[in-house]
């Protein structure tokens, strides 16, 4: 059980890192030109968001969840405190790129204001993006894992339907990783927890496209970063390729835009439910971060949760 959950973490991160090399990159016909399908890892461009990676790293947003995974392998649990001061010391040398959303909340920290009152106004679903190591160190604690998703996303993007998504992906993992189907979890997280627009509005629109072709689908809601775009196309991703993780994120990328973020979501959850075997072992090979990744689950093993 312990190794299949660690797909939850190594699905979204191999889901991030297929994303790197066309990242934001919003014409898919310069996608197809340039690379055909994208099916296997890339090295970003020079003239790309993310020139200073290598093929197999990881975007920002990969980055900063392997930042939180690192301040969860000590055993103790999600520390908002710790959390803050780690995410801080690991932007001072980044070379990476930084958002606006970094840029904002790092400002708000230079000025004094604590972990709490830091978050940018950012609508990016990526700040919920981060989540699959929450969800598997508190797999077995849904109240531990709703509070801590909340709160990481809110330090960096205090915004209430942001922060709200964390906690609805985050329900939905766990209850796909305790062996719900991910179109039955989303369906009562949604009647239970968020009967209420826009995410009703969202989910049902997810679900209503699921017959429909990925590239028009998440055109159609927005290629961009923003919640009111993002949320429906990971559920449409995660309704029409509830079991196949791999055409999910294949597809996810070949739609352009934002896919680094959707992808990490819908990899996390379909991680839960298909397990290791459901990743393919060049995304495993290639991932550079890897064996740090397995180290870091293995030590939050180790010390007992």
């Amino acid at each position: 059980m312990k190794e299949n959950a660690k797909a939850i973490v190594l699905a979204s991160f191999a889901a991030d890192s297929l994303a790197l090399g066309v990242h934001w990159v919003y014409d898919t016909a310069l996608i197809d030109k340039q690379h055909g399908r994208v099916a296997h890892f890339l090295k970003p461009s020079n003239e790309s968001y993310h020139p200073t990676k290598e093929r197999g790293e990881l975007t920002h947003y990969g980055d900063q969840t392997l930042k939180l995974l690192d301040t969860l392998s000590g055993g103790s649990g999600f520390s908002l405190e710790d959390f803050a001061q780690s995410w801080q010391d690991f932007f001072k040398t980044y070379q990476g790129y930084m958002d606006q959303a970094t840029r904002k909340t790092l400002e708000n920290f230079q000025k004094g204001k604590g972990p709490r009152e830091s978050g940018s106004p950012s609508s990016d679903l990526g700040g919920a993006a981060r989540i699959s190591p929450l969800v598997y160190f508190y797999r077995d604690d849904l109240d531990g894992l709703v509070a801590a998703s909340r709160a990481q996303t809110a330090m960096t993007h205090n915004q209430p339907q942001v922060i709200d998504s964390a906690e609805f992906f985050a329900r939905v993992a766990s209850k796909v990783h305790h062996g719900t189907p991910p179109k039955t979890a989303i369906k009562s997280v949604v009647d239970e927890h968020f009967n209420k627009a826009p995410y009703h509005q969202w989910v049902s629109e997810g679900f209503a496209s699921a017959n429909m072709e990925t590239r028009a689908t998440v055109s159609g809601f927005g290629q961009m970063c923003e919640i009111g775009a993002a949320f429906p196309a990971v559920i449409h991703l995660l309704a029409r390729y509830e079991d196949n993780l791999e055409e999910a994120l294949v597809e996810n990328v070949m739609a352009g835009g934002d896919s680094a973020a959707r992808g990490m979501v819908t990899g996390m959850i379909l991680g839960a439910y298909l397990g290791m075997e459901a990743i393919p072992a060049d995304w495993l090979a290639d991932l550079k971060n890897r064996e740090t990744i397995m180290r870091r689950l293995d030590r939050i093993d180790s010390e007992g949760k």
